[in-house]
């Protein structure tokens, strides 16, 4: 089965700049935003190991986000872990519209 998702529109420009980490809050949950080779990428707020702000963070030259904390490595692709620690960063979709960005964030099913 297929992941469904509910799509957001950024309500805010996300920076050109490949160098530059943005946060902003989509349904209530923080997001990071980064481009990598000028395509859009979101990944999760916080580090999967220890829970540093990924903004804090900076992005290196092979699309990797480098926490600030322990400078734990991850793909903003795909959230694999290129440092090799085994962690894995949340990434969520993103697609360019005529109106602008939409990011989707997956559709949590209640009950059985």
């Amino acid at each position: 089965m297929s992941k469904q998702y509910n799509w957001y529109r950024l309500t805010d420009e996300v920076s050109a700049d490949e160098q530059v980490i943005t946060v902003q809050e989509v349904n209530g949950k923080k997001i990071c935003f980064s481009r990598y080779q000028g395509q859009l990428y979101a990944f999760a707020y916080k580090c999967p190991h220890a829970g540093g702000i990924m903004a804090d963070g900076r992005m290196d030259g092979q699309g990797n986000v480098v926490c600030p904390l322990h400078r734990y490595k991850f793909s903003v692709r795909n959230g694999y872990n290129s440092s090799g620690e085994g962690f894995y960063l949340k990434t969520y979709p993103v697609e360019m519209r005529e109106d602008g960005a939409y990011v989707g964030l997956e559709k949590s099913w209640l009950g059985w």
